[in-house]
């Protein structure tokens, strides 16, 4: 089971998009082969700050989710978003 962790910053005017864009494509996004699991998660002390938390069945099934057209087309409306660089851990339980 791998556990992926990302941070995303957003441009404080564009958190409603975000958040529309997200409702939007989440249930899409846990039905896809090998996801078991994704929710958002805001930080308490910078509300701008997001993290998504997915838990998929294996690298391969991780990675074709993001070789997909739907992780393509959230990522393409979101990225615009952002007033940082993201970042992205892939990890699993000890």
């Amino acid at each position: 089971m791998i556990i992926r962790i990302v941070k995303m910053g957003f441009v404080p005017e564009e958190i409603d998009n975000f958040l529309e864009i997200f409702k939007e494509n989440k249930n899409k996004i846990r039905n896809f082969d090998g996801c078991h699991h994704v929710e958002l998660i805001r930080d308490v002390e910078q509300s701008n700050q997001f993290f998504t938390y997915s838990h998929w069945e294996s690298k391969e099934h991780l990675n074709n989710y993001r070789n997909s057209t739907l992780f393509k087309g959230v990522w393409a409306n979101t990225k615009n978003k952002f007033n940082q660089k993201p970042e992205a851990w892939s990890t699993k339980k000890v």
